[in-house]
């Protein structure tokens, strides 16, 4: 595709502060934004790599034995101006930071403790989307404050419809700030009397059938998100705000085939739509061809006149199924970019094996790069 993306010059910009990679499982996006914050910060950034449930090779490629919500430093990431920490996101911890920084302390632990408040920050549909969110949005806040980095990279959770996290935020506020929860809360006096009178009804109903106490914690669950969570929309729109603003770049990450493809095809005109600056599109582990002069129809003639026994017609059939596989993958490239002709991307080339080591990912970096620099 002839619009490239200019990895190199994205990461040294330093109006860029945020990079956000995002994709649908399996496309190696996780690897992607390690490998572009490793480079980042051997080319002098202080960064900071935000992951979502990486498989424990990842962890250990950066030379971590385990990695949590707290950002630790990678071992050997860079040897000059630049330094990498990386952390996972822990959606239940992020979500008790958010009380215990808005709450008293004694109502902070009647929150935690409270089961309806344990099985919201643990499972509610969104949440891990939303706290990934307002992860972000404390590393920024620090950040800015301390001059601890200068570039977030955020690998964003895998979601079935493709972009959840960015409704993610509005979705769970919305929940918090819904007719029921205010229901909930409505006092028992004035215009509301009625409505009240008429809603304990309800409760008694369910009192008699899932009993006293589920109702009760359900009452002191929400009196306390009317106090403590009152900020949530804000922080959510300060965040989509941030998202959408000059120091934001979104990566695309997908795979070279049909459906994931159409897949970033959507994400890429849902970020548009919403306004999101849109740095490119990356296309992870392509084939590559051999980059022999033999054609696929010369390769099959051949191993017809050699014999289906021959080892030498076996390979033959390996080198015309692989032409193929290159070239069907050429053509899905190309039917994108003339659909998107304004979205820069990147063609990244399978690797034999997988990613076990910072090697590993620099040979990443590089190849996100072009492969022009030889560093």
């Amino acid at each position: 595709m002839k619009n490239e993306l200019d990895i190199d010059g994205l990461l040294d910009d330093r109006q860029t502060r945020i990079i956000v990679c995002c994709g649908s499982g399996g496309v190696g996006k996780t690897t992607t934004s390690a490998a572009l914050a490793l480079r980042a910060a051997e080319r002098g950034r202080k960064v900071v790599v935000l992951t979502i449930d990486p498989a424990r090779r990842l962890a250990q490629s950066m030379g971590i034995e385990q990695l949590d919500n707290t950002p630790r430093p990678v071992p050997g990431a860079s040897e000059g101006e630049g330094s990498l920490d990386a952390m996972m996101l822990d959606m239940k911890r992020t979500f008790d930071e958010v009380v215990l920084s808005q709450a008293t302390p004694e109502k902070a632990e009647q929150i935690l403790h409270n089961p309806f408040y344990i099985a919201l920050s643990s499972s509610f549909a969104g949440t891990q989307e939303y706290m990934a969110m307002e992860k972000l949005g404390q590393l920024y806040r620090d950040a800015e404050a301390s001059g601890s980095y200068d570039l977030i990279v955020v690998d964003t959770p895998p979601s079935r419809s493709a972009l959840d996290f960015l409704d993610a935020p509005e979705r769970l506020s919305s929940f918090l700030d819904g007719r029921f929860i205010r229901m909930m809360l409505a006092p028992a006096r004035g215009p509301a009397r009625l409505m009240s009178a008429g809603f304990s009804l309800v409760t008694g109903a369910l009192s008699k059938v899932l009993g006293g106490q589920f109702l009760k914690d359900l009452q002191m669950f929400v009196s306390a998100l009317d106090t403590v969570f009152g900020g949530f929309r804000a922080r959510a729109q300060q965040t989509y705000a941030l998202l959408q603003a000059r120091g934001t770049a979104f990566l695309v990450v997908a795979a070279p085939e049909d459906d994931a493809l159409r897949e970033a095809a959507y994400f890429v005109e849902r970020l548009q739509g919403d306004r999101m600056p849109l740095a490119g599109l990356v296309v992870n582990r392509a084939a590559v061809s051999d980059h022999t002069d033999l054609s696929v129809a010369a390769a099959m003639a051949a191993t017809e006149r050699l014999g289906a026994e021959s080892v030498t017609a076996g390979l033959l059939r390996i080198h015309a199924d692989r032409e193929r596989l290159v070239a069907r993958q050429r053509t899905l490239r190309q039917r994108f970019a003339a659909a998107h002709p304004q979205v820069a991307s990147v063609v990244v080339p399978a690797l034999a094996g997988d990613v076990h080591d910072l090697d590993g990912l620099r040979e990443i970096g590089r190849l996100l790069a072009g492969a022009r620099a030889e560093d």
